[in-house]
């Protein structure tokens, strides 16, 4: 029998590093990367790219594999808000629980991790930790809070089951296009705006954190594990700005706007883009959302003593480090 990890959605951006630090330590015999999209990069035999939908039913074989020392990873999901219809985030990331339950039901691996979300905390003006309450206030944040309920049902018909629910916030990177390289672009040509001053927190993690988070909690005994994952300390939105301007010696300016003016601005833009055909970036969900508070706090890892290595500047150096093109 051999260890293996079935990584669902492993195509994807936590996914890829995740199994770049997986290879480096050696930590299973074999990897299945099941995703809808290829498997970009070259990687040695023991990893398989399986072309996979988690929406239909899970057909994959992994052979002879040791349920105690195999893990499935179920980071498959509809996360871009805007982007789908309301429908979509249900059609799929409900039914890819459910499918990911049965194939761990049929091949008999014991244990799972699941990548939930911040997302059904709701707003969090004041901190959230891992005992608040769920508030999900979008199609996203419901179907990912109602997919943990799902993972929990496979945990509790087995006592020799374990799951893990990691809940991430905005993740960022290297090679990653997201919201804090786009904030990290703006701000050198002296475009980004900051929504009512900057006040608020949006929580972030950074990418080799969270998968350093993640082998932290594999390694301890407990049958359920639920966490937070964000940088401890966070900075708010304006701290944030500083920090970049700093280490990179940007000089230019940086504008303040209310988040309702910015949402009825980009409206605007929106229809003038409509009108000329052309495709705007600015969507009034999206500026609503960068508005959108959520002090998450990593109450879980604080108190189980995890070493948290990347605060906010040390995260950037790290980038910097390992991808300095992206700069």
């Amino acid at each position: 029998m051999s260890s293996v990890a079935v990584i669902f959605g492993g195509s994807g951006y936590i996914g890829r590093n995740m199994l770049s630090e997986f290879l480096r330590q050696g930590r299973f015999d074999r990897y299945f990367i099941c995703d809808i999209r290829p498997l970009e990069g070259d990687y040695p035999d023991k990893v398989r790219y399986v072309e996979l939908d988690v929406r239909k039913p899970i057909e994959l074989d992994p052979g002879n594999v040791d349920p105690k020392g195999s893990w499935i990873f179920n980071l498959a999901a509809i996360h871009r808000e805007p982007g789908h219809a309301y429908h979509e985030y249900f059609d799929t990331n409900l039914p890819g629980a459910e499918h990911v339950n049965a194939f761990a039901e049929r091949t008999g691996i014991g244990n799972l991790l699941f990548t939930s979300s911040i997302a059904p905390y709701g707003r969090s003006l004041e901190p959230r930790t891992e005992r608040s309450p769920l508030y999900p206030e979008t199609a996203y944040g419901i179907s990912k809070a109602l997919a943990e309920q799902i993972h929990r049902r496979w945990l509790e018909a087995s006592s020799s089951r374990r799951l893990i629910i990691v809940r991430p916030s905005v993740i960022f990177g290297p090679k990653d296009p997201g919201n804090v390289y786009r904030m990290v672009k703006a701000l050198k040509k002296g475009r980004f705006v900051l929504p009512d001053g900057g006040r608020i927190v949006k929580a972030y993690g950074y990418v080799y954190g969270l998968v350093e988070s993640m082998l932290f909690t594999m390694a301890k005994p407990d049958r359920l594990i639920v966490y937070n994952y964000a940088e401890n300390p966070l900075l708010t939105l304006r701290e944030m700005t500083l920090v970049v301007k700093e280490k990179f010696g940007y000089t230019r300016p940086v504008i303040s706007l209310p988040t309702w003016f910015l949402a009825v601005l980009a409206r605007v833009l929106q229809g003038v883009a409509a009108l000329t055909g052309k495709k705007s970036d600015i969507h009034p969900t999206r500026v609503r959302k960068a508005g959108f508070p959520t002090h998450i706090v990593p109450t879980y890892l604080i108190e189980a003593e995890f070493p948290f290595r990347y605060e906010f500047r040390q995260a950037l150096d790290h980038w910097e480090s390992v991808s300095p093109g992206d700069f």
